[in-house]
């Protein structure tokens, strides 16, 4: 046992031994790694300042260089997924929304152009200028205090225009200056017995246009305040365009689709009709006229669906019901279709320009061009600063702008065109 344990002992310090010489070739190893470690770290910073000065770019140029590599592939992959996207909505919308619409429009027929308020009153006889006049302007200052209007008698042949702002009031002053010329009987009584029968009759008027407009949008139980205000709105135009004609037609408009969707036919007649019932008092009360329509929907009981067709028409809140948006599309409808809508050739010509202005505003364009009234803006991009894919990305960049900074009537499409020509000489 002796002799076993001393072998043991003498087995034992050689592997001690051997672990010492192993500990100490490890300890030099590592010294090894640690000097290539930082041999290698210095090599890599040599070679980095070496390929600065090859490439003669800095770090960050580098880096810039890129991100816009990145940039350029992430605009690459953005186009590609808003074609997509694009191409399978209008796939399976595109087809169903032109069927309906077009359905409508094909079964409602209206004027192409509504009339407008004309403040003309045309005389027998230049003579009767004088009657209006009276002896020393007496008789025009009468009617003129009465009746809230001005009266313009200048060179025109046997004409006499009435200027006010307030279309009713206007409108009264022509039918009592139209009896007063029949009778022939001009003095201040006379003139302010006619003004209050002639403002009798334009009340009379106004209800039997209100009941009239809801017979033809088969809308019943109106409030007969709501009736009247809908009457009022037959002395309203909108770009020429009569806006008692417009909300009719906006009503039966949205009924035909509601009918076609399976939604509430009744709601959308209603809805369409009083949408912009604001109009008819927007010059009488404070705000705009979605406000005022929307206080006076409330006020005489209309529902709550009713009231959202009338108060998100302009997007100004977000629809709670179908009907609300038919009655969006049927209001664009009635107010995009050619020739419903006249504007005066300043205004015309300044939201062409606007358009144009819009579209040179961004990088690349070299041309633009505002066509078809102002209803498509086509765009000439540089080859060389708009690639294909860009194209789409900026279309939509002029699109949304457009939204934001014009007011037009309708839609307007935008229309970029990038031609790529290569020219060469045979000499």
């Amino acid at each position: 046992m002796e002799n076993r344990l001393l072998k043991k002992e003498e087995s034992l310090d050689s592997r001690s031994l051997l672990f010492d010489k192993k500990m100490d070739n490890l300890t030099n190893e590592q010294s090894k790694v640690k000097r290539k470690e930082q041999r290698i770290d210095e090599l890599i910073h040599a070679q980095e300042i070496k390929l600065q000065e090859v490439a003669g770019l800095t770090r960050n140029e580098a880096k810039d260089i890129l991100l816009e590599s990145v940039k350029k592939d992430s605009i690459h992959e953005q186009a590609k997924i808003i074609k997509e996207f694009e191409e399978k909505t209008k796939n399976e919308s595109k087809k169903i929304a032109r069927e309906i619409i077009t359905t409508s429009i094909q079964r409602y027929a209206a004027e192409q152009v509504a009339e407008s308020t004309v403040a003309v009153v045309f005389l027998p006889n230049d003579e009767m200028k004088g009657r209006i006049i009276g002896r020393e302007g007496r008789n025009i200052r009468a009617f003129e205090t009465l009746s809230g209007v001005d009266l313009i008698i200048d060179d025109t042949p046997e004409a006499v225009v009435i200027s006010a702002f307030e279309p009713i009031r206007r409108e009264i002053a022509k039918v009592a200056l139209e009896r007063l010329i029949l009778d022939g009987r001009i003095n201040p009584s006379r003139i302010e017995e006619t003004l209050e029968k002639a403002k009798d009759e334009i009340d009379q008027r106004i209800i039997e246009d209100g009941e009239e407009a809801a017979e033809k949008a088969r809308v019943n139980n109106l409030h007969p305040q709501l009736v009247k205000l809908v009457g009022k709105l037959k002395f309203r135009t909108s770009y020429g365009q009569n806006v008692l004609k417009h909300s009719i037609e906006v009503a039966n408009l949205a009924e035909m689709m509601a009918k076609e969707i399976g939604a509430n036919p009744q709601t959308a007649r209603r809805g369409g009709l009083l949408h912009d019932i604001g109009k008819s008092i927007d010059h009488e009360v404070e705000g705009t006229h979605v406000e005022i329509g929307v206080n006076a929907a409330k006020k005489y009981g209309e529902n709550k669906y009713v009231i959202n067709c009338i108060e998100s028409h302009h997007n100004d809140v977000e629809p709670i019901c179908v009907e609300a948006i038919l009655v969006q599309a049927a209001d664009t409808l009635s107010a995009a279709r050619p020739g419903a809508r006249r504007e005066t050739f300043e205004n015309y010509i300044k939201r062409l320009e606007n358009l144009e202005t819009i579209a040179n505003s961004f990088e690349g364009v070299e041309k633009s061009f505002a066509l078809q009234a102002g209803r498509e803006l086509r765009i000439m991009v540089k080859p060389d600063k708009v690639s294909d894919d860009q194209m789409i990305v900026v279309a939509k960049d002029i699109a949304n702008k457009i939204e934001d900074e014009l007011e037009y009537p309708g839609q307007i499409k935008v229309n970029i065109i990038r031609e790529s020509r290569a020219t060469e000489y045979a000499k």
